[in-house]
């Protein structure tokens, strides 16, 4: 295909952020462009393993917690998740009418969102300033704030990989990996916090490390 064609499929403002960080070098666009897909793909395997992770031991945290099988509806119905009632009752009902509904498949049916969500002040208080304690290995000190924080920031990064957005940019527009890096470690620290070794955890996964690196490499040559 030619450039022009490219431009046509992927929309000439998306490609064209690739030819003005390359110079105005197409073939150095296209291949930028096809490492940040690269990066996407990988991204996309490790987030979801933090994220699988995370909402299992906040289910597990609240169903004994609460001695409540149904704590997700019962605390939407009138508890600290009554912020995401709508969200919720939507996902349980769809699940009813399909007649596949059990709470499992309701734990897994609600977004990142909704489990960053538990983390944030309010609903931390809410709940009864417990849910910490889903990370044994966490750094003394590190508190709720900074752990919503932290969180929210993979979330984005996550909403990020599922529009197709681009990774390997600053803010100014230049070839830059280190918020992708940034969000790699936390996923990685998270999941140590959660008490998993994350190279057994992971294995078998790819990691977006290496296309880091060549993003990294081939930037610093002006080969891209």
């Amino acid at each position: 295909m030619k450039f022009r064609e490219y431009e046509k499929a992927l929309s000439v403002p998306r490609i064209g952020k690739y030819r003005i960080a390359c110079k105005g070098d197409k073939n150095k666009a296209l291949i930028l462009y096809r490492y940040n897909i690269k990066l996407c793909q990988k991204f996309y395997g490790v987030a979801g393993v933090l994220e699988v992770v995370l909402r299992n031991a906040v289910n597990e945290h609240f169903k004994l917690l609460l001695a409540d099988n149904e704590w997700i509806v019962t605390q939407a119905t009138s508890g600290f998740l009554a912020n995401y009632k709508d969200t919720i009752f939507s996902e349980r009902d769809k699940l009813v009418r399909s007649g596949k509904y059990t709470h499992d498949k309701l734990v897994s049916s609600l977004t990142f969102g909704v489990w960053t969500f538990m983390f944030s002040r309010n609903c931390y208080k809410n709940s009864g300033k417990t849910l910490l304690r889903i990370f044994p290995n966490k750094t003394h000190g590190l508190n709720q704030r900074q752990i919503y924080a932290d969180l929210d920031k993979i979330r984005a990064f996550r909403n990020r990989i599922a529009h197709h957005e681009p990774l390997c940019f600053d803010s100014l527009g230049e070839v830059n990996v280190n918020y992708a890096q940034e969000i790699f470690d936390l996923i990685i620290k998270y999941l140590n916090f959660l008490g998993y070794n994350t190279h057994e955890l992971l294995y078998g996964i790819e990691s977006p490390v290496n296309t880091i690196l060549k993003i990294k490499e081939s930037a610093s040559k002006c080969n891209l």
